[in-house]
């Protein structure tokens, strides 16, 4: 057996035995999910959300709300977030440095003026420059502060220090949310005495070519563009299925950063959000596990299937990019700075199945993926491809990510159809069939950049520019 040929059994199996480990954990995070979905469904049903809201008992929140130049959307989010129904609730923006007009539309739009607020540090933050409050009794849960640009990490630290309330609940400024958001994201820490939920999350859908009014969304539609509507698929695969199963199996290492609450006394215990990080979401969720882990109390980290909070994907591949280089390069990170766990039953469930999980389907797909290309082109070029098994497996596994897409679309239809015509069912199925061939390979690429980045000692968070809200004249 010539050498090359071992070589090419041990990239071809290798790949292979990758491979279907990696779909059978699709197959069963797909399979478990629906359980949990169900369970959700019918405990919902009994719930009156109308109580809680009215009721001087429920869990205090803050919300903090990050802004870097948002300037485009501002006034409309701010808007959607003092419009939530819930009555103990705070509102806090956090002016992050700015350099467009934010704070002087915020400052016209609520009447706001300059107040003499002291800042509790807590946790170590850049300078802040003033908290602003509005002369309007309307507005009066409504806080804006001013400080000195750090990026997220430091602007939701300087959030946690003037928050006053039990938990917080982290947001972009961008998102849009459903007005029984924080009721629906409230409810997991009342339901369990014995065990101390510390964080929650939500679905997050898409929001590009829905309508917008007056903050809030008042008509969903499906994405007109390529890249928001694949990723629409890609949301509600991700969130509907995989965090759901992840939620019953009580190993959720990430809370969206988009929209997530968590129990802000543990958040202050563990320190706040990494600045080092680019991806301070998932890194404090994995903080916030390993610690209640080390302290041996029983906790967990909740997921809920509601589509609650609905932000503006990128529409183009230059920002796309920027986006899933900073997820990989986030990932990566948090892997790095918790490796301790890793495989370690001390950790219980966190070491023994979300980390490994992480590290090698979630970490290293990419990289196997990308490797596997280079090599399927140099073995082309040395004429060593048994093209018949090449193309049976290369059908089997374009196959399985189709109608592991549909069955997503599926499970959206049978819960929450949020796209009820049936042209719009039949872009998604279309969508599901192009994904493998232009935002599949371009991902897998944005990710090994994030990878040779994270070498390169890149840290930059990259700029996010937004083309605004479709808005509804009224």
């Amino acid at each position: 057996m010539s050498w090359q040929t071992i070589v090419l059994d041990f990239f071809t199996y290798g790949l292979l035995i990758y491979s279907i480990l990696l779909l059978s954990c699709y197959m069963f995070i797909g399979g478990y999910s629906i359980g949990e979905i169900r369970t959700y469904l019918r405990k919902n049903s009994f719930t009156d959300y109308r109580v809680l809201a009215s009721s001087t008992q429920a869990p205090s929140i803050s919300i903090l709300a990050p802004a870097y130049n948002e300037g485009a959307n501002i006034i409309e989010n701010v808007r959607s977030l003092l419009s939530i129904n819930y009555n103990n609730l705070e509102v806090i923006i956090i002016n992050d440095g700015s350099k467009d007009d934010s704070l002087e539309k915020l400052i016209s739009a609520y009447d706001l003026y300059k107040t003499d607020f002291f800042v509790n540090k807590r946790i170590p933050t850049k300078d802040v420059l003033g908290v602003y409050k509005s002369r309007k009794a309307v507005y009066k849960k409504l806080i804006i502060v001013d400080k000195q640009n750090g990026g997220k990490a430091d602007a939701l630290n300087v959030g946690v220090n003037i928050s006053q309330n039990d938990y917080i609940v982290c947001i972009d400024v961008d998102c849009i949310l459903e007005q029984d958001a924080l009721l629906k994201l409230a409810k997991p820490f009342l339901e369990d005495s014995k065990i101390r939920v510390i964080a929650t999350g939500g679905v997050i859908r898409i929001a590009n070519s829905c309508i917008v009014e007056n903050g809030r969304l008042v008509k969903v539609n499906l994405p007109k563009q390529f890249l928001p509507r694949v990723q629409t698929l890609e949301y509600i695969r991700a969130f509907l299925l995989g965090r759901m199963a992840w939620s019953r199996l009580n190993g959720l290492l990430l809370i969206s950063g988009a929209f997530g609450a968590f129990d802000r006394d543990i958040v202050i215990k563990c320190g706040g959000y990494n600045h080092n990080t680019v991806g301070e979401d998932m890194e404090l969720v994995v903080r916030m596990r390993r610690y209640m882990e080390e302290q041996k109390v029983p906790y967990k980290v909740s997921f809920i299937p509601d589509p609650l909070c609905w932000t503006e994907a990128p529409a183009s591949f230059k920002i796309l990019g920027r986006q899933r280089n900073r997820w990989t390069r986030g990932t990566i990170e948090t892997l790095q700075l918790h490796k301790v766990m890793f495989f370690n039953p001390k950790y219980g469930r966190l070491g023994m199945i979300s980390y490994p999980y992480w590290f090698f389907f979630e970490f290293l797909a990419p990289i196997v993926e990308f490797l596997g290309l280079l090599s399927f082109v140099i073995f082309v070029l040395l004429g060593l491809i048994h093209w018949s098994f090449f193309i049976g497996l290369l059908l089997f596994i374009f196959s399985f990510g189709f109608l592991y897409s549909v069955f997503a679309i599926l499970m959206e239809v049978l819960t929450y159809n949020q796209y009820k015509s049936s042209k719009d069912l039949l872009m998604l199925i279309i969508t599901a069939f192009l994904e493998p061939f232009i935002f599949h390979p371009f991902v897998v690429w944005s990710a090994i950049k994030g990878n040779i980045d994270l070498l390169r000692k890149k840290n930059s968070w990259g700029e996010m520019t937004r083309q605004g809200f479709t808005k509804k004249t009224v």
